[in-house]
């Protein structure tokens, strides 16, 4: 999640930087065999980690938040059924404000008057508890839960608080390859964490399905100067973590289990998973990776399917190499779709979470910014407002994906590479999603059995997601997808005569 090293992206999406052509190429028929004999992975849905957007925007005012909400869990906006809520660590009082904005996620601890130094806190000293914390991004949690039927709850830590780290700052170690936490002190960072989850349940009326300990561990990027919250853990560690946490969760009574390790890349995951013990594997409820670096993946999801553990697609977002912030540009849009459909097909998680739903407007003092985000506002204006809104073409990209594979579907098997489907429980909807990032319009061409109402739905340049057709099919499925644009079919199956 740190902005400054996606830029090993660029390679990934070097190609959409390409000079505008004059004039669309000629078009070309790309016959698409989606496999519905075979259902694979149930699909949980899509959703976001709060964290620091939701820790900004949670304190707006009610029309603001309220609108905010709306478009990323209402029914009629992009129908999110997930979130990842950010346990923070907290730094001292006093410290300067180095974090990034929004990055400073309160811990729910306050150090008693009269102590001092680092080993003050007792889990079971009413004193040192802080429930008044994080009151903007808590909102989020009940603003969820009254817009999803089922929402599905995790909780995440980013790092351990101040008085439980080496450095005496959450943002990591001196150095960034060393371990921040404390010798010794696992178990009571574990009652820490498990103590916040039982306590927030209670609060709002939810329930934590998982709690992620560690995030991103096995990593260099996590050093005290840093900007962001951030804990260097090594294999070793992240499973003493991992043991600690699932007794602490059971010692409280709760059926929230412990999800791991939310590594950055497919690579990392796969190195912290040969080094977890057998015992600690079996602790494990799911398994989250995210998709900062997609070599590997297939090797992700061999290892979930063995261990017989959910996997998640935990977090990810990007943007297009060299675009500079730009509201209106489709190829932050693309690049985003591409990497929907890549993760799909080769990890087939049974979720897909986006990082920051909101991100900043980050064109500062004459400098260009970043097409980071599906929404941007100025998070560094006054939480009194006014505040504008700016929608991205990513956040339309999104619902393409997230209105249409739903909660429930099953991910099926499509060979084309820029084609991902699902199916309905019951066999009667598919949706399938088409990137063509290209100039030439593509002709699309199904072959399934039956009847079908076909409704097609674009976002490109001059689009939002916007249903542009809808005809009867029977056997064969034509539709066009459009240059530099992303194709949604819903296909229903109806009971005419074929």
């Amino acid at each position: 999640m740190t902005m400054s090293r996606r830029t090993i992206l660029a390679a990934a999406v070097a190609s959409l930087t390409a000079a505008p052509a004059l004039a669309a190429d000629p078009a070309v028929t790309l016959p698409i065999r989606v496999d519905v004999e075979h259902p694979g992975t149930p699909f949980e849905g899509w959703g976001t980690a709060l964290a620091w957007f939701a820790s900004v925007t949670g304190g707006y005012p009610d029309a603001t938040r309220n609108r905010l909400a709306d478009l990323f869990y209402g029914p009629d906006g992009l129908g999110w059924t997930i979130a990842r809520y950010n346990i923070g660590g907290g730094n001292p009082p006093g410290t300067s404000g180095y974090l990034r904005v929004g990055g400073a996620i309160p811990g729910f601890w306050r150090q008693p008057a009269g102590t001092t130094g680092s080993d003050w806190w007792r889990a079971d000293d009413a004193r040192v508890w802080d429930w008044s914390a994080d009151a903007s991004q808590r909102w989020w949690l009940d603003a969820i839960r009254v817009r999803v039927k089922t929402p599905i709850y995790e909780a995440f830590s980013n790092s351990p608080p101040w008085f439980m780290t080496v450095s005496g700052k959450v943002s990591g170690a001196e150095k960034a390859t060393d371990d921040n936490l404390r010798p010794g002190h696992e178990a009571t960072f574990a009652s820490y964490l498990a103590r916040v989850v039982e306590e927030l349940q209670r609060r709002h009326g939810i329930a934590f399905r998982t709690l992620s300990p560690v995030n991103e561990p096995n990593t260099d990027y996590w050093f005290a100067a840093n900007k962001q919250e951030g804990a260097h853990w090594s294999p070793a560690r992240q499973a003493m973590m991992i043991d600690v946490s699932d007794a602490a969760l059971k010692a409280r009574g709760l059926k929230t289990v412990v999800s791991a390790p939310d590594e950055t890349s497919s690579n990392l995951f796969l190195e912290d998973w040969a080094g977890y013990p057998a015992a600690t594997r079996a602790r494990i409820g799911q398994l989250n990776v995210h998709s900062y670096g997609t070599l590997n993946q297939s090797g992700v999801r061999d290892a979930a399917r063995a261990a017989n553990i959910r996997l998640w697609m935990s977090e990810v977002d990007l943007s297009a190499d060299k675009t500079v912030e730009d509201f209106t540009d489709i190829r932050p849009a693309l690049a985003l779709g591409e990497r929907i459909i890549g993760d799909l097909k080769k990890l087939e998680p049974a979720a897909w979470v986006f990082w920051q739903a909101v991100e900043d407007d980050s064109a500062r003092d004459g400098k260009p910014g970043s097409n980071w985000g599906l929404i941007k506002m100025d998070l560094r204006a006054p939480a009194a407002g006014p505040h504008r809104i700016a929608i991205t073409p990513k956040y339309w990209a999104m619902a393409n994906f997230s209105r249409y594979i739903r909660p429930g579907m099953s991910l099926v098997k499509v060979d084309d590479v820029d084609s991902v489907a699902a199916l309905s429980a019951d066999g009667a909807e598919v949706a399938l999603v088409h990137v063509n990032p290209g100039w030439s319009p593509r002709n699309l061409v199904l072959s399934l059995q039956g009847a079908w109402r076909v409704e097609t739905i674009v976002t490109d340049a001059g689009r939002k997601s916007e249903k542009t057709g809808s005809v009867q099919a029977c056997g064969t499925i034509r539709a066009v997808a459009p240059p530099r644009g992303i194709t949604t079919l819903r296909l229903v199956r109806t009971a005419a005569r074929c």
